[in-house]
């Protein structure tokens, strides 16, 4: 066209744009799908010739605006090759807000509206103005014109999808569904939300048919398909919308798909046939008549909420909005009944009107076969499919990224722009980093050569205030037409139709992704001058993926740190400063804060979630340093628990672990891992522990696993637990451990493993020479397999313990120590000799507790045990043996050589069986100790260790033979204990009880323990007949057996009858009754420790000494004819004896009982009344006692509670002591104490301190004292004195000629003693200290002491006499004959 016709008028020009338009109409189409998202493209449009067709798709995209008018002549402009001149008029007069467009077409605008409006889409009208319905349309017919309608409008939205400026054509035509696992879980719903903890199994990949369980009443009608951003959760949504439409899914009548990130902005009540019918799609007429319809067939309507995760962001769970109310209605069946609904969202918390029941479904992304899969689709019969999948195949980096399906739809689009360029064979050099990755992404969709910086940035800004408001919908208000027709050539926006209400409607523009728009915020960030770097660090935050109860709303940022971190790469530094038009000092500083900030991030304590962030922003960096400071700062002990994890975030992981020297442990509990995890975990070398606990973890993850355990080196501890694991995954498993030997536990708990599974898991023990544990528990096995597992531990001579106990279900190992000089020696030898030092050492242990074990098990494992290695321990509890398998098992004791115990606890049996048992191990030589009580259902036998198992054999053989030599009768063999508590034995059970412990007492000291029974008086009076038959007997404990008091005191006519009986201690409210012998030497020697002997010919002497006996009687009412009836008893018993009592309170007519028959017991040694309340007039009883019983040699009585009498024998000595300390004596008391001691012809010493005998009370003691024969000392300390009774103590002296000295010491020692001798004394000493005498008391002393003529040695200390005091003493007193000394 002639360029000065173009200038001729509008007219003109809009034909030279239709002329130019009708050259391409594949592309204007495309424009007409983008800004007229629910504008119809049917085939009737097809009978128009070209040019009107143009005509007509322009005058539609003018009508909707000026912005989208101008948004087009920019898309014109920028994509089709448009001659300079007419660029320039078409900006200037159609693209700028200045433009004429008035005018335009304005015969084609008369043309009528049924042609240029001849769509599908009906205006909308609301469900309240239907019109009248028609009688010749029944509700059938209407509701099947509007069923087609609705299957015709998708058909049109998904016929074809022209692809954008350098994009290939399968670019919008490749579809590989994800991996879909089921998952199992309890929604929260008081709490309103579910978190990310749930249980995945692992099994047969979902498809997408198998989505939905169409079978009537069966199974969970609402499902929730959870996926993390970028797994392809709304391509799923509208494939499911695309098939339906295409006739796949029949079992489906109508199909409604929405979208919440639309829904959102609806803020008005609505019900649900506004919802269908004025935001989807409206019937032609008679509303109510379709919704009838579509209640009474709810079970074949589909609907399909997408973005469930943002319809949070917006309403809290207190106010849900009238969209989620909706929602709600619809997943209970309050609206609808029985239509089926499937929502998506990216894990977290969700909203609690989803029902408990819903079924869960994880998009867990892309696997190896679907990569490849999608890559092959995406470059069919093109050149370059094999580069692509050759650059795939050796890029590791870059195929973890393609696990994430939109990163793999990105790295195929950018292989696609870069392998043209390059020679068959050559790499590409693909950058291994998301930013990178998008980077690489926005040169491919750009122009050749041409990098629009300006459009990039200030869309950047767009995307980043969205993000910042929480908005991802914009309107053409809200982004320039430059930007729209800039985002729309590069395909970095899409568009789509906005209904908020009937007959209201307009296109909505969103990123193409949502991380999209993240990394377009982070060039923004990064690039632009209007940003500094202090702005820019505060994006840089980790975000958990542990969601909180209490946050209503997700972040839209999730991906933005790690587009920053991965910007701050010096590898994008020319990008960016290209960006920012050549500002690269600013953008280093950028970069710089960004690493910094990373660099304090590392050296926190993080959770695992931040964790996981941390080394995603890391790797992103590419920064050796920063990767190395990360990896040396993570725990020892890194858990990660209950958030989903991906093979994308394990494959970083391990990237910052490659950076790590010292090892790691891993711990992933309740985490949803993908099958592939595993393969991430390829060469680390780092990891010393590693444990996976999740439901989700099955068979593939097992086969996935077990390629990567040989080339972990420094792996010690593997843990699979709580898996779905079967005999297919445990065999690639039981492949791959041998190929580890440096493991040393393994755990295969809570994996529902079946009975050969373990049988084939513990084939490997043999070949893990460094294993100690190995973990079984909580796989529900048989008898028979734990009996075959039993004959493993028998047999593997690594095998120290097999503990089974219910659900448990352990082996513990010992591996064997080589020295250095073994280790050079030939493997054949080496492993000949370990055999053999391993069956003479090694000691097993088995443990099989609660297992339903019976008779024929028991005799199954005798024969089994017969053959294998020592035993340690043998725990049968919890089985049911009963009777006959409890005497088996006793009677194999001897023979199974059991070094310490043997368990059969809780097996049933009864008082018959106890007496088998007791016969079964008579001929025991090795039973220590045998502990049945029937009632706690406890049997336990405790045998001795061998002589050559104890420490210091040498020594303790010497001492042994030296016994020998001197007394080779009188060594027993050794000492048992056979306690048979709380059995409910009765005395008819004693006679058959005691011949079957008959053969027990001929192979040592017994210790007996009847405690606990219902031997009652009648069986004390059997056993005591009994006894003697039983021989020497160690001790016997009768306690509990509710005795009375007759028969208590009974027991001890026994001292008579039985001659190893030496101490009988009772109790007799708490019913403790004991009968011990004495411990000599021989049960020293039988508890393994050396007594201390005399040498020589002292040895026998030391052993045939008289050792008394005793008898200690507490918490018993001791009344007069008790004690009668019990010094009557213990008349005939042989002595020395010892006799301790004990109660509250013992009266005066019990004491004096008591004391009378003292002279009928001429072998008691010892009397003893301890914590025993006594009267006052006890003193006096106890006083008269000296003179009536002449045995005894010492009284002492303390506080009126603890007395205690000292008996001599006739070879002792006479003289008395007697002791009233504390017993509130006064001054009433002395005269007649004084009268009662002056009857002891013997008295030695008298202790009356503490008493409060006062100075009038010594003074009447001091008049009382030449009557009382004591020839020892006596004590009157702390009794309350003053100078007076010293003063008087002086004035005395005269007077009693058999005082040889008296002490006085009024200080703080409160001390007044007086020695006597058995004869008059000629010489006296008298010491007075800190007695304060005042100037009248000089005379009285002066006087006294000039008296004393027999006074040889006189000493006053610190006793306050001043200087004129001390001369008119010294002048009335004479000098003493000895020594004279003031202080």
């Amino acid at each position: 066209m002639d360029p000065v016709g173009l200038q001729l008028g509008n007219k003109n020009l809009w034909s030279c744009l239709v002329r130019l338009l009708t050259k391409d109409p594949e592309w204007l189409n495309a424009k007409m799908k983008f800004f007229l998202p629910n504008m119809d493209l049917d085939s009737r449009n097809e009978t128009l010739d070209p040019e009107q067709r143009v005509i007509l798709q322009l005058n539609k995209l003018h009508v909707q605006g000026l912005a989208t008018w101008q948004s087009f002549i920019h898309c014109v402009c920028m994509q089709l090759e448009v001659p300079l001149d007419l660029e320039v008029l078409l900006l200037s007069t159609f693209g700028s807000d200045d433009g004429s467009t008035s005018q335009l077409g304005a015969e084609e605008k008369s043309q009528p509206e049924s042609q240029l409006h001849h769509g599908l889409k009906r205006p909308h009208q609301s469900c309240g103005s239907s019109p009248r319905r028609k009688q010749c349309r029944t509700q059938l017919e209407l509701a099947k014109k509007y069923l087609q309608l609705l299957r015709t409008s998708a058909q049109q939205r998904y016929r074809s999808r022209i692809p954008g400026s350098g994009q290939p054509h399968a670019f919008h035509q490749v579809y590989v569904p994800p991996i879909l696992r089921r998952a199992t879980a309890s929604l929260d719903t008081p709490e309103g939300a579910i978190m990310g903890d749930l249980k995945v199994e692992d099994g047969t990949d979902v498809s997408i048919s198998d989505l939905f369980n169409t079978r009537v009443n069966k199974g969970p009608r609402v499902t929730v398909l959870l996926g993390k951003a970028g797994m392809g959760k709304t391509t799923l949504a509208h494939r499911l919308c695309q098939k339906w439409a295409e006739g796949h899914l029949d079992c489906f009548q109508a199909l409604f798909l929405f979208e919440f990130r639309q829904l959102n902005l609806i803020t008005r009540f609505l019900t649900l046939s506004q919802l269908l019918f004025d935001l989807y799609l409206s019937p032609e007429s008679d509303h109510d008549a379709v919704f009838q319809y579509l209640e009474k067939n709810a079970d074949q309507v589909l609907l399909i909420f997408d973005g469930l995760d943002e319809a949070i962001q917006t309403k809290g769970p207190d106010s849900p909005g009238p969209v989620l109310t909706l929602f709600s209605g619809l997943c209970h069946g309050t609206l609808l009944p029985g239509c089926r609904v499937m929502a998506t969202s990216r894990p977290g918390k969700l909203p609690a009107c989803l029902p408990a029941e819903a079924a869960m479904v994880h998009m867990l992304g892309f696997d190896g076969p679907r990569v490849e899969e999608y890559v092959n689709h995406f470059f069919s019969a093109q050149p370059s499919r094999e580069g692509a999948l050759v650059e795939l195949q050796t890029n590791g980096r870059l195929r973890s990224l393609c696990a994430v399906p939109a990163l793999c739809q990105a790295a195929c689009l950018c292989l696609h722009h870069l392998l043209p360029d390059h020679a068959p064979g050559q790499s590409v050099a693909l950058q291994p980093t998301m930013t990178q990755l998008y980077v690489q992404m926005v040169h491919a969709l750009s122009p050749p050569g041409r990098l629009p910086t300006t459009s990039l940035l200030d869309l950047g800004e767009v995307a980043l205030r969205g993000l910042e408001t929480g908005k991802v919908i914009f309107y053409a208000e809200d982004i320039a037409p430059p930007l729209i027709a800039f985002g729309a050539t590069h395909s970095l926006l899409t568009s789509f139709c906005v209904r908020t209400g009937p007959g209201h409607q307009e296109t909505g523009y969103a990123f193409t992704h949502l991380s999209l728009q993240e990394f377009l915020a982070a060039l923004h960030l990064m690039a632009s001058p209007k940003v500094n770097k202090d702005t820019l660090t505060q994006y840089v935050t980790l975000h958990s993926r542990w969601v909180q109860r209490t946050k209503a709303r997700l972040d839209l940022s999730d991906h933005l740190p790690t587009f920053l971190a991965g910007l701050a790469s010096c590898t994008c530094r020319p990008f960016l400063s290209h960006l920012a038009q050549g500002s690269e000092d600013c953008v280093g500083a950028k970069q710089a804060a960004v690493v910094q900030v990373l660099k304090k991030l590392a050296t926190r304590k993080l959770t695992g979630p931040k964790v996981v962030e941390l080394c995603h922003c890391v790797v992103e960096t590419q920064e050796p340093e920063l990767a190395s400071l990360t990896a040396q700062s993570l725990p020892y002990q890194l858990p990660f628990h209950n958030f989903q994890l991906t093979c994308t975030d394990l494959a970083t992981l391990t990237n910052i672990l490659e950076h790590r020297e010292a090892p790691i442990h891993l711990d992933f509990d309740g985490c949803p891992l993908e099958p592939h995890c595993p393969e991430a975990l390829v060469g680390c070398g780092q990891i010393e522990n590693l444990s996976f606990k999740s439901r989700k973890c099955g068979d593939a993850f097992a086969e996935a696993l077990s390629r990567s355990l040989p080339t972990m080196g420094r792996l010690q501890m593997l843990g699979l637990a709580g898996s779905k694991i079967t005999a297919r995954g445990i065999s690639h498993l039981v492949k791959a451990l041998p190929l580890c030997p440096q493991l040393e536990e393994v755990s295969f708990r809570d994996n529902q493993l079946s009975d050969q599974v373990v049988l084939n898991i513990v084939e490997v023990l043999p070949h893990l020479p460094r294993l100690r544990k190995l973990d079984l528990s909580s796989n529900s096995i048989c008898v028979s397999t734990l009996l075959c597992l039993a004959r493993v531990a028998v047999t593997c001579p690594t095998v120290k313990m097999l503990q089974a106990r219910e659900a448990d279900l352990i082996f513990l190992l010992s591996p064997p120590t080589e020295t250095a000089a073994e280790l050079q020696r030939s493997p054949d030898l080496q492993e000949s000799d370990g055999q053999r030092k391993g069956a003479q050492s090694r000691s097993l242990t088995l443990r099989l507790q609660k297992c339903q074990l019976q008779v024929h098990d028991a005799e199954a494992l005798i024969a089994l045990l017969q053959e294998g290695p020592h035993l340690e321990e043998v725990d049968l509890s919890g089985n049911q043996l009963e009777d006959e398998g409890c005497r088996l098992m006793a009677e194999a004791a001897s023979q199974l050589r059991i070094a310490r115990k043997l368990d059969l606890s809780d097996n049933g049996l009864s008082v018959t069986g106890l007496h088998c048992v007791l016969r079964a191990v008579s001929a025991c030589w090795t039973l220590a100790e045998l502990h049945i009580s029937l009632q706690h259902k406890t049997v336990v036998f405790m045998f001795a260790q061998g002589p050559e198992e104890q420490e210091g054999p040498q020594e303790r053989a010497a001492f042994l033979d030296s016994l020998m030599l001197q007394m080779p009768s009188e060594l027993p063999l050794s000492s048992r204990r056979m306690r048979l508590t709380h059995c409910g034995l009765q005395a008819k059970h004693l006679e058959q009880l005691c011949e079957a412990l008959g053969g027990s007492c001929h192979l040592g000291h017994l210790h007996l323990d009847f405690s606990g029974n219902a031997l009652g008086d009648e069986g004390a009076a059997r056993l005591a007949q009994l006894l003697p038959g039983l021989g020497a007997l160690q001790s016997l404990n009768l306690s509990e057996n509710g005795l009375s008091l007759d028969a208590v005191l009974g027991l001890a006519r026994c001292f008579s009858t039985l001659q190893w009986l030496f101490h009988l201690d009772i109790s007799f409210e708490s019913q403790h009754i004991l009968l011990r012998g004495n411990k000599t030497g021989r049960d020293i020697w039988a508890t393994g420790s050396l007594p201390d002997f005399p040498a020589g010919a002292e040895f026998l002497g030391f052993r045939q000494r008289c050792i008394p006996r005793s008898l200690c009687l507490s918490e018993c009412p001791l009344e007069p004819p008790s004690l009668t009836r019990l010094c009557a008893t213990l008349k005939d018993c042989p002595g020395p004896l010892e006799l301790q009592l004990s109660c509250e309170f013992l009266s005066d007519q019990s004491l004096e009982t008591l004391l009378d028959c003292l002279p009928q017991l001429p072998q008691l040694s010892l009397l003893q009344l301890s914590q025993t309340g006594l009267s006052p007039k006890s003193p006096f009883l106890l006083a008269n006692t000296l003179s009536l019983c002449p045995r005894v040699k010492k009284v002492d009585l303390r506080s009126l509670h603890h007395a205690t009498l000292h008996f001599r024998s006739n070879e002792e000595q006479e003289g008395v002591c007697c002791g009233f300390t504390g017993c509130s004596l006064s001054q009433e008391h002395v005269e007649s104490l004084c009268w009662l001691l002056s009857k002891c012809k013997d008295l030695s010493q008298v202790d009356l301190s503490a008493n409060l005998l006062g100075d009038s009370g010594l003074r009447c003691l001091l008049e009382c004292l030449p009557k009382v024969p004591i020839s020892g000392s006596l004590d009157l300390s702390h009794n309350s004195v003053s100078q007076e009774s010293a003063l008087y103590l002086v004035e005395t002296l005269p007077s009693c000629p058999r005082v040889r000295e008296a002490s006085v010491n009024l200080g703080s020692e409160q001390s007044f003693w007086i020695h006597f001798s058995r004869e008059d004394q000629a010489g006296k000493t008298l010491r007075l200290s800190e007695c304060s005498f005042q100037p009248e008391h000089v005379s009285r002393l002066a006087t006294g002491l000039s008296q004393s003529l027999q006074l040889t040695e006189l000493t006053l200390t610190q006793c306050c006499l001043g200087q004129k005091q001390l001369a008119i003493l010294l002048s009335l007193v004479g000098r003493p004959a000895g020594l004279f000394s003031l202080r």
